[in-house]
């Protein structure tokens, strides 16, 4: 039988073995190993990585592991909410929003992880999985491939593929995490993109609608919030560039000093808040709209609404909003430390009067203007 998804899915079980033997000795994996089971030997590191047999072995016994320990080394608290209304028996999409290239899904499992509940397949860009032994770690830790550059009409057909394969995981009772837009939100400003929702409708059979082909898919609207972001001053010259209108070329190395960077960087309390699933907001949203395009649009508008109150607010983003809008209308939500420890935070990583120290603060702010205000 032919390998239909074999462009775009992460290892079959049996295809495990052979993928660690060839990633066994590189140096990113060993580092890996290193942070995750410093108290082993070499050997030891690379026999408990050998001994993993499936995905699931490799998410559970490396994959969370790192993870965990990135949790104890690099934040201060990690909390989460909404997972005891999940129901264990189904699967879900969860649409978030997106902040880290690696932790925003890997938090996510381990939270499932520890509830119980079934890890992800997550979407991934293949402009991070240029090199091999990133596109074997990548379809190890059951990611998706995501073709970004085609041309239009083959960029159709993968966004067919995804969504037929998207599907296939919730049928087959697997969960899945996709990010509601292409690439991190860099400014803090969360919004759904609508083709998200465009391709996950386009494997709809012609006997049902696409709003209600979008239900079977239990789509849950989620939120990760980060007290700092350990990228903030990475993602600076992106939001510079936007600003004055000039074309932003990412350097070769950025990716990769992005997820390293995220992984190890202090980012003080982490939390993430799932919804509810969307199915009777999408009946609702199908009734009152008759057209596909407006209805996408209402429910990226529904995705939108309930990712901004779930985001949690923290001590940082409050300061930042008064200090952009000059205000202390904030005031009672920060104490004086928390005042100054922001304040050098913005210095140390953007100029004083300088256009950098505005998108700075906007990255922090927007997260408060979007909740308080409803948008």
């Amino acid at each position: 039988m032919e390998d239909y998804f074999k462009s775009i899915r992460p290892y079959y079980d049996h295809e495990v073995p052979q993928a660690l033997q060839r990633i066994k000795k590189n140096s990113l994996i060993a580092a890996m190993l290193a942070y995750a089971f410093p108290n082993d030997t070499e050997e030891e590191r690379i026999a408990r990585l050998l001994s993993c047999q499936t995905v699931a072995d490799f998410q559970v016994s490396i994959m969370v592991q790192v993870v965990e320990k990135a949790i104890e080394k690099s934040m201060s608290g990690f909390t989460y909410e909404g997972f005891e209304y999940l129901d264990p028996s189904k699967a879900y999409v969860f649409i978030s929003n997106h902040r880290d290239i690696i932790l925003d899904t890997s938090l996510l499992n381990v939270a499932l992880h520890r509830n119980g509940l079934g890890m992800t397949a997550s979407a991934m860009g293949d402009n991070l999985l240029r090199k091999r032994h990133l596109k074997t770690l990548a379809m190890l830790n059951r990611n998706i491939i995501i073709y970004r550059s085609l041309p239009p009409r083959e960029a159709l057909e993968h966004s067919r593929l995804v969504s037929e394969y998207i599907h296939d995981c919730i049928t087959h009772h697997r969960n899945v995490w996709l990010a509601q837009r292409e690439g991190r939100t860099k400014n803090g400003d969360d919004r759904t993109q609508q083709g998200v929702l465009k391709m996950l409708s386009l494997s709809a059979p012609d006997d049902i609608t696409p709003l209600q082909y979008l239900k079977q898919l239990h789509l849950v609207p989620m939120a990760i919030s980060y007290e700092f972001d350990p990228t903030d001053v990475l993602k600076l010259p992106a939001l510079v560039a936007q600003h004055q209108g000039v074309a932003y070329v990412k350097s070769q190395k950025e990716d990769f000093e992005n997820i390293i960077q995220g992984l190890l960087g202090q980012k003080g309390r982490v939390h993430i808040s799932v919804g509810k699933p969307l199915n009777e907001a999408l009946d609702v949203i199908e009734q009152e709209h008759k057209h596909l395009n407006k209805q996408l649009q209402a429910v990226a508008e529904r995705l939108d609404k309930e990712i901004h109150q779930q985001y949690k607010l923290f001590p940082a983003n409050y300061v930042a909003y008064d200090l952009l809008h000059q205000t202390s209308a904030y005031k009672d939500y920060y104490n004086e430390k928390e005042f100054r420890q922001f304040e050098r935070r913005m210095n140390n990583r953007s100029k004083s009067g300088d256009i950098s120290q505005e998108k700075f603060l906007e990255m922090y702010a927007n997260p408060v203007k979007n909740k308080t205000n409803g948008n």
